[in-house]
Parts: C-alpha cells; structure tokens; sequence
C-alpha cells in the first residue's frame, strides 16, 4: 500500500459536539448502571500523554462494551477531537453513529483498507485530535495471541510522522460482585517521530509486540483482584438487590452499623 498510490483522503464526517456530550453522559450512566467499576492501572501510563501530538489508540476487542468503556475513558480527552474507526456495516441503520465522531471503515476489502489509512491520515493531520481503533478489527478473547492486528494501522502509522500511538487494553472480569469490573491498562506511548522510515509492515509488527505486553501485564493484574492496583475512574453499583441485601442491611443496624451493600465489606459478614 504504496503512499503514492492513495487517493486524496476522503471528507471527514460533521461532528455534533452536542450530541457527542449528550451520549458521553448517556454512556457514562449505562456503564455505571451495568459494572461494578470503571479501573484504570496504577502500572499503566498517563492518559492521554503530555503535549497536543494527534493520538492513534490502539485497543483490543473483546466485547460489545469496548465503545461504551471508551466514552467513559474520554473524559480525559474532553480538550481533544474525537473520532473513532467502526466497522461500515454494523453503522447501517444507526446514521447518528456518523455525528459522534464514528468513521465507518469497510473491513472486507482492500479499497477498504486503503480508504481506512486515508481516512486515519486525514484525522491525524492535526493536532489535538485522537483516532480510537479496535486494531484486531473482530471480536477476540484477551488471551488470543497472536492477536493478528490488523495491517492498516502499521501503514497508518508510516504515514503520520507527528502522530503518537497508544496502546490500550481492555478486560472485563467478575471479582466479589454481581456486576463485572472494567479494567483498562494504557501501555507506552510510541512516537512515530522515533520511528522515521520505518515501513507499514514493520510498524504492524512494533503496534502488535506494544499491544501484546499491554495486554500481558493487564492479565496480570486481573488476576489478582486487588482494586488497590487500579484507580477507580467510574463507579458503579455494589450488592446483590432483592431480599439478600435487605438481610444483610437488617443485621448491620442491628449491630449499629452502617450497611455497606458491597459484597466483600468486612463489617457485614457473619
């Protein structure tokens, strides 16, 4: 995919920065209704890093909720433009899609693929803009590896010398409540001025390898279900509902206690 062989980069879709704030906070309220928590790795790296460099983030794909965990997460690019590549069919039928920054990227073709670079270039061709994208381009279990990224993004990246990459990770996993935690880990950032002259295939390779320990190290910490790893960025709902929680709230004022409706709260065990 020779950069002089690419068609000018297409017009980008009008953005409704309304809309984007509305459905932002409709995010944040779903998410917040439908997980535990929102957990961003004390290990991981600031987000999103100094300076107005535009942002290629790279994600893994391992559910329907990874556009919804994002939004969450955007808060703390609330000063940056933002876009996000989607996949052209699953935008049929959900036009408003388009006015929130969503670019539809047709997955199934080379024209496609050539249309996505463009596309991303034209994004990253100014500052203080952020491009999000699912590089797996599928749905993926986090322990699949290779992870087989996509080789549009390692082209993108050999066409944007001022963009910076980075790698985020994702994981959803049950701890001690009825609803799952959302764990998010950001991995280094790569500079693509650090890189110069470094091919497509060779920067699929780099963007593959940064992701890969990304997603290692976020497993890592998973696994060991302490939330003092992680800063909480959104929280959500606590207990079991129902009958079960009214017990337990019963033999807390019992005991003269304030009831603390989380599942493993010392205070309320019997």
């Amino acid at each position: 995919m020779p950069p002089d062989r690419l068609a000018p980069a297409p017009a980008l879709p009008p953005r409704s920065r309304w809309l984007y704030r509305l459905f932002k906070w409709y995010a944040r309220r779903y998410v917040r209704k439908h997980f535990h928590a929102v957990r961003v790795s004390k290990s991981g790296h600031p987000f999103p890093p100094p300076g107005d460099d535009p942002l290629l983030v790279v994600l893994n794909h391992p559910s329907w909720w990874d556009p919804m965990v994002c939004l969450v997460l955007a808060r703390l690019t609330a000063d940056r433009d933002e876009f996000a590549a989607i996949d052209a069919e699953a935008v049929k039928g959900y036009g408003f899609l388009t006015k929130l920054g969503f670019v539809p990227v047709d997955t199934r073709s080379l024209r496609g693929a050539a249309e996505f670079v463009r596309t991303g270039a034209a994004v990253l061709s100014q500052p203080k803009r952020a491009y999000w994208v699912t590089a797996q381009g599928r749905f993926t279990d986090v322990r699949e590896r290779p992870l087989g990224i996509s080789s549009g993004v390692g082209h993108l990246m050999a066409r944007v010398p001022a963009a910076v990459l980075v790698p985020l990770a994702l994981e959803y996993t049950f701890w001690t409540e009825r609803t799952p935690e959302a764990l998010v880990r950001v991995g280094e950032p790569v500079r693509a001025a650090d890189h110069p002259g470094l091919s497509g295939r060779d920067w699929t390779a780099l963007v593959e390898a940064a992701m890969t320990r990304n997603l290692d190290a976020l497993g890592a910490e998973a696994v060991t279900r302490d939330p003092g790893r992680f800063t909480e960025l959104l929280a959500g709902r606590s207990g079991v509902g129902g009958v079960y929680d009214g017990w337990r709230r019963v033999k807390a004022w019992a005991r003269g206690k304030r009831f603390d409706p989380s599942h493993a709260a010392p205070g309320d065990r019997p």
